[in-house]
């Protein structure tokens, strides 16, 4: 190998070292700022699971959800179960299993019905706030993917930097570089 052909691997080493490591950072970033902000977000609502024994959280209908009893709903997996499994299996009682469209139609049909009206009006808020919360879980899982791509990056970087300080180090060897010489015919 000629000494210009490895001043230009080099050149293209340090050149992945940089793109990669910056890439690396920007990801580790995002995840930080993505979760930060899922956090801050769950928290300011100050939604809680309820307390461990209450009858809100019977561990005959809720055995799933005992782990989080009495807890914060502030991060994704959270957010996820209080959605599905909290709210969801509430909503599920409201109208025998129907949702807020199927609802809303048969409310249309008959506005002068304050039952169904009713129903209309707690499965809205219901599936708004359990869409809310799976969006905050979605998010959440984009922030942690974010997360594993910078960990790979990272590796990468420390990939690339190994072989530029071995290119280094050939670079400098104290033997010179052979001369390749044309063969004469």
């Amino acid at each position: 190998m000629t000494k210009e052909m490895r001043w230009r691997i080099m050149a293209l080493q340090a050149i992945m070292v940089l793109v990669f490591g910056f890439c690396a950072g920007f990801l580790y970033w995002g995840s930080g700022f993505v979760n930060g902000m899922v956090h801050d977000q769950l928290a300011a609502q100050q939604i809680f699971f309820p307390a461990k024994g209450s009858p809100a959280l019977d561990a005959r209908e809720f055995p799933d959800l005992q782990q989080y009893a009495g807890q914060q709903v502030d991060n994704g997996d959270k957010a996820k179960a209080y959605a599905n499994g909290f709210i969801g299996r509430h909503l599920e009682k409201v109208a025998n299993g129907q949702t807020y469209s199927q609802v809303s139609a048969k409310a249309q049909a008959n506005p002068q019905d304050a039952k169904l009206a009713g129903q209309v009006q707690t499965l809205f808020r219901g599936e708004t706030l359990r869409g809310l919360l799976l969006y905050a879980w979605g998010w959440s899982q984009v922030g942690l993917y974010a997360f594993y791509a910078a960990i790979g990056l990272t590796v990468a970087t420390i990939v690339f930097l190994g072989a530029l300080a071995f290119e280094v180090a050939l670079a400098y060897r104290r033997r010179p570089y052979p001369v390749v010489r044309p063969a004469v015919a």
